[in-house]
């Protein structure tokens, strides 16, 4: 496999595929790089090399004790862009994925990245605060740790099989073969990384380092967006975002990299060659 092993011993599992221009994509929780696999394989395919790592935790990643929260995640992933030396990144993050690349530029800044990506994002803050209205109440996220502790497979399948992917509204059409996925990527996590991860996205805040952006940036999010409401994340990071483009997919759900993958790819590519 590959890897690299960061300064506190954990060995992070990647994904290296195609050649050309660079593009790093960041993944979401509790998942891992195989989430990315229909963006990889079409980027990699219109002549790019695309990038994707499993979270310290997750996937075929070590699991450590320590170390799971967004400060630790974005020096995991500026030592991984620094061992293969990539130069002109576009930088996409998937939900917790974007909490990551927004941390990452907030500080490492944007000398390997000509470009970022939020899709389905967690930035600027999930859950509800004083300068944060928008956001969810804590109470949401505690009820998401205690399902964790109390039967986390059966927690993956209800997340998956209802509000992640829109299965849950009138007329879904559910994907089994999308459930399962979603499940095995959730039980390849480490238990403690799985749980120390849901506070990591749900209570940082990356207004700050929204602002030091200063990369063309591209944020997509879907208007049905059940678990990242886009109020309080899509719309609230393109204010603060001052090379931001928005897009909205009316109707779309969180799991846009599934179930709207031909339109989020051909996006993508896109703004790659914009």
């Amino acid at each position: 496999m590959s890897t690299i092993t960061t300064r506190d011993g954990t060995q992070i599992y990647y994904k290296d595929w195609g050649s050309g221009p660079v593009v790093v994509l960041s993944h979401g929780w509790p998942l891992n790089a195989d989430s990315w696999e229909s963006q990889m394989f079409f980027l990699a395919s219109n002549g790019y090399r695309v990038i994707a790592h499993d979270r310290r935790g997750h996937g075929r990643s070590s699991q450590p004790w320590n170390g799971n929260e967004m400060d630790t995640y974005a020096d995991d992933l500026a030592q991984l862009l620094d061992t293969l030396d990539v130069e002109d990144a576009s930088l996409f993050g998937f939900s917790t994925g974007g909490g990551e690349v927004a941390r990452y530029i907030g500080r490492h800044g944007t000398r390997r990245v000509a470009r970022a990506g939020l899709i389905s994002a967690v930035p600027p803050l999930m859950v509800r605060a004083e300068a944060n209205p928008g956001g969810l109440p804590i109470a949401v996220f505690d009820e998401m740790r205690a399902a964790s502790l109390a039967d986390r497979s059966q927690l993956y399948k209800a997340v998956a099989s209802g509000p992640f992917f829109g299965y849950n509204r009138p007329g879904a059409k559910p994907s089994q073969g999308v459930i399962d996925a979603f499940w095995l990527q959730g039980m390849m996590a480490g238990h403690k990384n799985a749980y120390d991860c849901i506070r990591a996205f749900s209570e940082t805040d990356f207004t700050e380092d929204l602002k030091k952006f200063d990369i063309p940036t591209l944020i997509l999010h879907g208007d049905d967006d059940q678990i990242v409401p886009v109020d309080a994340a899509a719309r609230a990071a393109a204010k603060l975002v001052s090379h931001a483009r928005l897009v909205i997919y009316p109707g779309a759900p969180h799991g846009i990299t599934d179930t709207h993958k031909e339109k989020l790819n051909a996006d993508m590519l896109a703004f790659l060659q914009g």
